[in-house]
């Protein structure tokens, strides 16, 4: 199926600038991020449809192109002159492509940007929308991305005329080549600042703290990152904007142990309860349990609760909540206590301890058993 015209995807006129084909790619890649829109797979392919049409219309060689054949794929059919192989490639490969003429230029895409944002596991469960501060670089409101004193344009090179480009003239074994490089004067820009605007100081860009709202599927791990592209810096010179890459971090929680999307948790219970059974309340992440105890529990046993830990990050079934069982040794027992433990290991055939603290009479009790 034929692509549609890239004008008409961005919404902008055949005579739209390069800020305004910018401002207007921005203003839809928001609106149909897949991250904005998650398991929507109409606003995905909008969303890729609108940064192919960018690609066109952001490149000058490729805009040309198109205002002229109505097709990127539509070139000059002559093989060694339409940039498409035969001699064309020979000369970009041994000369750098200098075979004379205009070199297309473009402007300088803007700067990928990283941010950091920590989670809980409540919403490593449930997923999470956050409104994420960036600081990054913004085309400058003053002179509107030109970089000159109130909004006006460049001047063209005189060294290249506007090219960007110099050409020098090389003897080689097939005879003389011309070559190109940037020109010094304009350092590749094909333009010059004169009078530099005074809040960006000619660097066309300004820093700005932006608001990103970022929807986080549920699953994700500490490390994991998230690309959104087009929310970085911003170009200059009709560039494309940078990427932002958010670091995300799950924010420890002294409950669990995380291992993958299994959680795992300490559950201290008495002598009395492990030896005679009970019924115990555990809090999970997101909802509270009953565990049955059975009499003669041992120290170390693991009870897992299914499907009670955290998901996959791609949809699919929870991990467990696995809960061992630590038992909790009381100190400075009184009289009643001590007698009634050396009664009971008596009455359990094991010798009586002499300690005169509960760790001696555990020794007598699990220490020396028939």
């Amino acid at each position: 199926m034929a692509s549609r015209d890239p004008y008409e995807v961005l919404g902008v006129g055949r005579n739209a600038s390069p800020e305004e084909i910018k401002s207007a790619y921005r203003r839809l890649a928001r609106r149909f991020h897949p991250d904005v829109n998650p398991n929507d797979a109409e606003a995905e392919e909008k969303f890729k449809e609108i940064g192919n049409a960018y690609s066109i219309l952001s490149d000058a060689e490729k805009k040309a192109r198109f205002d002229q054949y109505g097709s990127v794929d539509d070139v000059p059919s002559d093989p060694f002159f339409a940039g498409g192989g035969g001699i064309s490639d020979l000369f970009e490969a041994f000369f750098g492509g200098a075979q004379g003429g205009s070199r297309s230029r473009r402007g300088r895409d803007g700067e990928d940007v990283r941010a950091d944002a920590e989670l809980t596991y409540q919403e490593v469960i449930s997923g999470a929308d956050r409104e994420i501060q960036v600081d990054r670089m913004a085309e400058c409101d003053s002179c509107h991305g030109t970089g000159v004193e109130g909004g006006k344009a460049p001047e063209t090179c005189a060294t290249c005329r506007g090219q960007g480009v110099v050409g020098t003239v090389r003897n080689t074994f097939i005879g003389q080549v011309r070559t190109q490089s940037a020109c010094p004067t304009c350092n590749g820009q094909g333009t010059i600042i004169k009078d530099p605007c005074k809040k960006c100081k000619g660097r066309a860009l300004v820093t700005e703290t932006a608001t990103v709202r970022v929807s986080v599927p549920p699953g994700v791990e500490s490390g994991a990152t998230m690309h959104l592209p087009g929310q970085g810096s911003d170009g200059v010179g009709g560039g494309r904007p940078g990427d932002l890459y958010l670091v995300l971090e799950v924010k420890e929680d002294k409950r669990f142990e995380r291992r993958g999307q299994t959680l795992y948790s300490l559950l201290e219970l008495t002598f009395v309860q492990v030896t005679l059974g009970d019924k115990v309340q555990i809090l999970g992440v997101d909802s509270s349990y009953e565990l049955d105890i059975p009499a003669g529990t041992q120290p170390g046993s693991q009870f897992p609760i299914r499907s009670a830990g955290l998901p996959p990050l791609h949809g699919g079934r929870r991990g467990d909540f696995v809960v061992q069982v630590t038992v909790r040794v009381p100190k400075n027992l009184n009289e009643a206590q001590v007698k009634l433990l050396r009664e009971f290991a008596e009455v359990s055939g094991d010798e009586p301890t002499r300690g005169d603290d509960w760790g001696g009479i555990l020794g007598g009790l699990f220490g020396k058993k028939k």
